[in-house]
This record gives C-alpha cells, structure tokens and sequence, in this order.
C-alpha cells in the first residue's frame, strides 16, 4: 500500500507573518541584556537627537505665527477715519527707545474715557504717571545693568504686562499712562488696539527659494544622521542572526527580525526625542539666539508635520535596515561572511552629484511672476545634490584609501581600517560633509543676495553718529535743549540747527490765496556747512540754498527772499499771514547763493541759510531743531547718555543712530532664521559625530584589547583613531566644497547673480575641520576606558 504524498504546508506569509518577525526582533532588542540595551541606548540617543531637531523645525511656523500675532494685537493705527473722543477711546503714541542695541518697545498711553479700550497683556491702565512693564524690563531695570535705562524711564512700576502683550518672554516692553493729554498729531487715537497686517507685503521669489533652499539644507544632515544611527551595532547583530539560521530560521526571517531590532531602537528614539523636545519646550523662554526667544507654548509642531515624522522614523528604520542587509550572507555557523566583494561604482552616484546643479542651471533664472513657483526646482536640485554628497563619499573614501601607502604603525592601523570598513567611515562623516555642502552653498546665496535686500539709506554716519531731533518750541527754549545735549558725556561735537517756515511780505498778488513761504536754518557756520557750501563764513552772514535742488524750489526761494528785501518770520502756515504783530527781517544785502550738500542724515533743505549774527532765532515762529552728533568711542555707553538726555527733554524729542545702510524686514528676518537653525543643525551634527564616534570605538572593543595586550601602546592607537577620522573628513570636505561650490553655481543662476563671494567660503571647511578635530579628543576618554583586558572577555 502506497502511502499518499506528504506535502508540507506552505510557510506562512503575508502581513501576519511580518508582525510576528518584527514583534521577535523587539522582543530581542528589550531582552538583550546589558549589551542590547547599551547598543539600544546609542541609537536612542542618535535617533532622538534628529527627532529633537524634526520636531524643533516643525514648531518653527507656529513659532513664528504666535509671534506675528501678538506684535499685530498691540499695533496703533487708525486707519484714515480717525474717531472722535469719547468714553471708549485712548490716544497712544510710540515710545519705543533702544538700549544696549536691544530694543525696547514702548506706548505712551492716555485713556480718554473709563470704557477706553486697553492694550494686550494688561487688565487695567497703569496709574498716571506710572508703568506696566514686561517682566524681562522689571529685571533689567532693577539690576546694575540697567542703571542708565532708569534714568530715562524713572516712572514707578505698577503692573505687569501678560504674555499676550509681548513678542516673547525676554521681550523689553512697557506701557506708560500719561499724567498729561497726549496730541493727536504725536500719536493715535483708538477705539481699539491690533492691526490685520503690516500692508500683506508678498515675499519675492527669491527669498522663497532661499526659505526652501535653507529647510532642505538644514534638515538634510537630520535625516542622513538619523540613518547613521539607525545602523548602530550592526556586527553584533549580524552575529545574532547567525544564531537564529542555526536554529532553523530562512534568511528573510532574520532580515525581519533584524529589521525589528532597529524598530525598537528607532522607537526609543523616538520617545527619547519627543521627550527632549518637551523637556527643551519648557525651558525655550529662558534661551535667546540670534536676538530670538518663544514661550514654552509657541514651540508647538504642526500637527500634521509631527504625524509625518512619528511615521517616517519607523518607516526609515525598517528600510535602512532591509537595504543594508541586502550585501550580507548570514549563515547558520555563526559566521557572517560578506559577499563577493565588489568595488563600489560610480555610474549611479555621479548622476545624483551632477543632477542638482544641472537642474539648477537648465531652469535659469526665476520669474517674479510665478509667485514661488521656481522655487520648487532649486529645493529639488539642493536635495539631489546633498543625497549625491552621500553616495559619492563612499566611493572616494575607497578609491583614495585603496591607495594609501606605508608610513607610521597609528597610520598602517588606520588606513587597514578604513580599507576594511570604508562604507562606516564614510557613514560617520557624511552627516557633517553634506551640512557643509548645503551651507556653502547656501551662504553664496545669501552673500550675493545681501546687496538687493541691503540698501544704502544715504546717511553718512563718517560725519555723524547720532541725532537729537527736538519738537516745536520757542527759540529761548530749543538753544536751551540743545546746549544740554551738547554737553551730555559721550558728545564729542554737535551741530545744531533751529529750523522754520517764513513767507513773503507784503500783500497778496493777484491770484495768490496765500503767500509763498520758504524754509530758514539758522546755525553757526560749522553747522550749516553740515548742510551746505558754504564757503568763507562768519558770524552775521545768510545765504541762499537754492542749488541741488529742484528748479521750482530755487526759484520761490528767490521771491521769497531778495538780498536787502524784508521776510515775515511769524506767517501762519496755512495762509501765510501774520500771526500777531507781523516780525520781519531783512534779508543782509550781501546774501549768495550757495549749493545745498546731503546732511549726515541724506537730507537735501534748499532755503535762507543764516548765522546767529544775521538772524535772532528767539524771533522764528515755533521753531524746531535738529542735533548732529559726533560720538566719542572712548566714553563707554556714550550713546544711552545722549538718549537719557533726549528723554529728559520731554517725549517728543528723539535720539536716533545714524546708519549707512538699512535691512529688509522680510530678509532680515530670515537671514536671522537661517542662523538660528544652522546654530541648531551644527549643534546636532557635533552631538551626533561624537555619537557615533563612540559607538564605532565600542564595536571595536575586543580589537583594541587584543592590540593592548599585544604591546601596542595607548599613544598609538589614539592617533590610529584620529587618522581614520581625519582622512575622511578631508575627503569629505573637498567632495563637500566642489558639491557646495556646483550647487551655488546653479542657485546663483536661479537668482540671476553671477560672481561667487570667496571670502564667505573657506570658514566652513575650517570650522567642520575644528569640530571632527574636537569631537575626536572628546572621545579619547571613551578610548581609554575600552583598551582594557576586560575587553578580551567573551561569551
């Protein structure tokens, strides 16, 4: 009798099959003793640091829409139908002032009625004559440091502005409630505080591109650390898995129980990031950089970007893990044998290099219409060229160390490594070699940039530093205001120069609704050269400013004032007759004309020029005035004395700096961004280096006890570990500036600039050279500890 056929069952597969070998390899991972766990805790910890940062750019829109928010709930404007005065309005005007280069803001404030509405971040209007200030300003105020911003804001502290009135938590700011009615014409009267927007100014092309350009730059070395760190103890699980085909178990079982392991390690990570991230949230008010700080609450991820990323690490753990398994034949011997192997090829990695610059270059430059449109290209040609950086560098490091020679025994011990192990030692570098690429090329970009979004305010700051400008007064009064200024410490020299309106004397022309008028300065001679040609000057001379002007101009000027004829210095404004008793003044027969030169603040004044001698300023009609300061460096703090006494002389009078160029709001802002997150990103790339510094180290435990015992001495080895370092790295870094150099070439061309900015390029080789230097020494003392005969032991 013939037995029938025994057919075995088909091995299980599908979806279930995939669940029960990842849940092993977790379960291996959570069981594996002191070895798994510290192997888990490394990739932990490398893992976790990317998460850290993921999610750190992920809060970055809520962090800034939080911030713009606020600043827009505090704004002052009315808009073009002021309202009248009632119970519900308030008049409120800038008072913000500059301290130590920080800025304060400020609002003068006074409530017309009980129901008068009231600014963010308070629940009452500070007392008459007193303040409500941030608790930041409350500080600085109340320390040493703050002891010449007392002086110019001595007002008492009577409340405390809440988190919805400030920008962020070590914001300078304060409210003052007048114990005066405030002008009109000074500020605003409101019904109500906030504005929609600054204007919906659109963003030009080309900072968009630098936006997307900069996200792929600085979150590439994120992703390509975090697949570094997902490989972490790779020998020893090779090992494992040998263990597990002895036992029975088909190659892509273990595959997927290896590929669980990393699961648990990337899932650690992952905790451990979203746990730094929250634990960094908490204390991100006490932290500034680059003049930037945020509540604890605006450090939220977008939702949907968090998702993204507690899917992607997983999801990158499990690929990373099947495709590096792909090249290792695991047999059941407990020998993990590498196949044939095979030099590593270029044809594939050089299109990747190549691809982005070319993309960059064939999609020319971008047109403004296209509204961010041609931005796309470029965060794609970045990409492509940073992912060419990571498959390339394996090649080079294997092509130049294949043909490294003899020399000293630390350099034979490393060059053997690397010619064994070149694929690690490019995975260690890679991270910071792609964040130099990224950054020079994005630092070309902004440099060649700087000039359309940096713009000369025409402001000479050579011929002066500062300038006091002081309301309308009497005569009497601005010479008074003025000599205080001129004598504050910090001033080396000040020009002052009292300014006013006169008109015509005389009767109306026919046709004439009212007289001409004119512009007078009045000044000694030092300071009216400030303003015009003088030529030879003395005390009792006038001119006539009537060149370097308009044509029109110069020729009122002329009617208005003749050499030998009469002006009348108190004319009303808008109809040009006397207000009172008409004052007039003789224009001294001998009067020129002269061309008007650019003071030192870029303004042009065309009109009757006149010395003290030739024209008594007590006798100008409300006359304002202007100080031109010249500041001494050696007086520390000069500049808050010169602001202390513009504050002293009451709240219209002014102090400002004088500046030869001016920043755009929207460029400024993100070139400040771009320095926040490169701060950030170098920052995780040093932790990450050192990271996996140390793991490598500790995969060769058993190597470098072997070598101890053998009589190889520590001093050797140490330099064995900063060779097999140091040449990839220069490697690295000569990929990394020719992929830096094409990819700024490309976006160069995008932005329609030509010439390269040299100098802003060998700082960041140096710095990344400096740091692999550092982190190699920060690791000796895991070294030390690990060339130990303990490090023999096995089981």
């Amino acid at each position: 009798m013939t037995r029938p056929p025994h057919h075995r069952p088909a091995p299980p597969h599908g979806p279930a099959v995939w669940l029960r070998d990842l849940g092993m390899g977790l379960r291996f991972a959570a069981a594996g003793g002191r070895e798994g766990w510290t192997r888990t805790l490394l990739t932990a910890v490398g893992v976790g640091l990317g998460v850290l940062l993921l999610l750190g750019a992920a809060s970055v829109p809520h962090l800034m829409e939080g911030r713009q928010e606020r600043a827009m709930a505090r704004q002052i404007l009315n808009g073009d139908d002021p309202p009248r005065a009632s119970e519900r309005t308030v008049i409120a005007m800038d008072a913000d002032t500059t301290y130590h280069d920080q800025r304060v803001f400020g609002l003068r404030l006074y409530p017309e009625g009980k129901r008068a509405p009231l600014p963010p971040g308070v629940t009452a209007y500070p007392r008459p004559g007193t303040m409500a200030v941030s608790p930041a300003l409350r500080d600085l105020l109340a320390s040493p440091d703050g002891a010449l911003l007392r002086e110019r804001l001595p007002y008492v502290i009577t409340g405390t502005i809440a988190d919805p009135g400030l920008v962020g938590p070590k914001e300078l700011a304060y409210y003052l409630t007048s114990d005066v009615p405030l002008k009109t014409e000074d500020g605003f009267r409101l019904t109500h505080f906030g504005a929609d927007a600054f204007g919906d100014q659109p963003m030009s092309p080309t900072l968009l591109m630098l936006i997307f350009i900069a996200c792929v730059v600085l979150l590439m070395p994120v992703a390509v650390f975090i697949a570094t760190a997902i490989r972490f103890g790779g020998d020893r699980r090779d090992r494992r898995l040998a263990a597990l085909r002895l036992v029975g178990a088909d190659v892509a079982t273990t595959r997927r129980i290896a590929a669980g392991e990393a699961l648990f390690g990337a899932l650690c990570g992952l905790a451990l990031g979203t746990a730094l991230f929250l634990l960094c949230r908490t204390y991100a008010g006490s932290v500034t950089l680059w003049d930037i700080n945020a509540f604890p609450s605006d450090v939220t991820p977008l939702p949907a970007l968090a998702a993204l990323i507690a899917v992607a690490v997983p999801v990158a753990a499990l690929a990373v893990t099947l495709f590096t398994l792909r090249g290792v034949a695991i047999e059941p011997l407990g020998v993990v044998r590498g196949r044939t192997a095979r030099r590593r090829r270029l044809w594939w990695r050089l299109p990747l290099l190549v691809g982005g610059p070319a993309i960059l270059l064939v999609s020319g430059p971008l047109d403004p219409r296209e509204r961010g449109v041609g931005a796309y290209p470029a965060a794609v040609g970045a990409a492509l060229t940073l992912c060419g950086v990571t498959a390339v560098l394996p090649w080079v490091i294997e092509a130049v160390v294949g043909r490294l020679g003899r020399g000293p025994v630390a350099w034979q011990l490393a060059v053997r490594r690397l010619q064994l192990s070149g694929g690690t030692a490019a995975r260690a570098v890679s991270g910071i070699c792609v964040a130099v690429a990224g950054a020079l090329a994005l630092q070309l970009l902004v440099s060649a940039l700087q000039s359309d979004f940096v713009t000369r305010t025409g402001q000479d700051s050579g011929r002066a530093q500062m300038t006091v400008s002081l309301p309308e007064s009497t005569g009497a009064a601005l010479r008074r205001a003025a000599d205080r200024v001129a004598t504050t410490e910090g001033v080396r020299t000040a020009h002052t120069l009292v300014g006013a309106t006169v008109a015509r004397s005389g009767p109306l022309r026919k046709g004439e609704k009212f007289a001409p008028g004119a512009s007078v300065i009045v000044g000694d001679c030092a300071a009216l050269r400030e303003v015009a040609q003088t030529g030879a000057c003395h005390d009792g001379d006038a001119f006539l400013a009537t060149r370097g002007g308009l044509a029109v101009d110069a020729a009122t000027i002329r009617e208005v004032a003749r050499p030998g004829g009469k002006v009348l210095l108190n004319a009303d404004g808008d109809t040009g007759k006397p207000l009172g008793t008409p004052r007039l003044w003789t224009v001294p027969p001998g009067t020129r004309e002269i061309a008007a030169r650019k003071d030192p603040t870029g303004q042009t004044s065309l009109g009757i020029l006149a010395t003290p001698g030739a024209l008594d300023l007590t006798r100008l009609q409300d006359p304002s005035a202007r100080v031109l300061i010249r500041t001494d460096p050696a007086v520390p703090d000069g500049e808050e004395h010169i602001r202390n006494a513009a504050a002293a002389l009451g709240p219209d009078a002014s102090a400002s700096t004088v500046r030869d160029t001016e920043s755009d709001a929207q460029f400024a802002s993100v070139h400040t961004g771009l320095l926040l997150g490169s701060t950030v990103t170098m920052a995780l790339v040093a932790a990450g280096l050192l990271v996996t510094t140390v793991e490598q180290l500790r995969e060769r435990r058993r190597l470098l006890s072997v070598l101890v015992a053998f009589g190889t001495r520590r001093s050797t080895l140490a330099w064995s570990v900063l060779w097999q370092t140091a040449v990839p790295i220069v490697l690295g870094l000569a990929l990394a500036v020719a992929a830096g150099l094409g990819l700024g070439a490309g976006l160069l061309r995008s932005a329609g600039k030509a010439a390269y900015d040299w100098s802003a390029i060998w700082p960041l080789p140096l710095a990344a050279g400096l740091l692999v230097l550092l982190v190699t020494v920060l690791s000796l003392p895991s070294l030390w500890r690990l060339m130990r005969p303990d490090g023999l032991r096995t089981e």
